[in-house]
This record gives structure tokens, sequence and C-alpha cells, in this order.
């Protein structure tokens, strides 16, 4: 999954890899955390979302609102099957997107629209 994950994200302008808390991978847009990842097993993943679709994911068996961060509207996916890849590419370009739409307008320029 970890592959997965900078596979998609890695295409993404700007985005940067740090690892935070010792052991998750974070992909960030503007040092802003969009996505992450734990390293080891098992490979649960967390991403920001719109309301529309952390309601709709949330309700899926393997998909919860994410510890600690799902107040600011983030899931965590327990088992990948529970998104499609194709799906998944749509969701972290929503999780991308509006990370990105809240950094400063210059930031924004910077890393083209």
């Amino acid at each position: 999954m970890v592959d997965t994950l900078r596979s998609i994200c890695g295409k993404f302008p700007g985005v940067t890899e740090d690892i935070k808390w010792g052991a998750d991978l974070c992909f960030c847009v503007g040092a802003k955390m969009f996505c992450v990842v734990g390293i080891e097993a098992p490979h649960y993943f967390s991403f920001k979302c719109s309301p529309e679709n952390f309601e709709e994911l949330t309700e899926r068996e393997n998909i919860i609102p994410a510890p600690y961060m799902a107040k600011h509207l983030w899931v965590s996916v327990r088992k990948s099957s529970a998104v499609k890849k194709d799906e998944l590419k749509q969701l972290l370009e929503e999780s991308y997107n509006l990370v990105k739409s809240k950094l400063p307008k210059k930031v924004q320029e910077q890393l083209g629209k």
C-alpha cells in the first residue's frame, strides 16, 4: 500500500514526503499533510476529504473517522480493498486540492493550477 500511495501522491505538483511520529509516512503540499500511511504493517492510511465524501466513506466497512483528525474531515482506511484504485486516485487528488486551497495564494501560484 505504501508504494501505491507513493505512486499516486508523487504525481501531484510540489508533494514532499516526511516521516512523522516515528513510523508514519506523510505526503505534504506546502508543508501541510494531505495523506498519511503507516510504514509498518498494518498499512492503515488516512486522508482529508469533502464533507460529502466523509459521510459516504465512513458508512463503509473498514473506513472510519480518523482518530484525532475526524473533526477536520479525515478518514482512516483500515483495509485497502475498501477503496478501489481509481476511486483512491480521485480521493487523494481531492485531499491534495483541499489542503492546497488553504495555502497562501503565493504558495498556490508557485505550485500551479
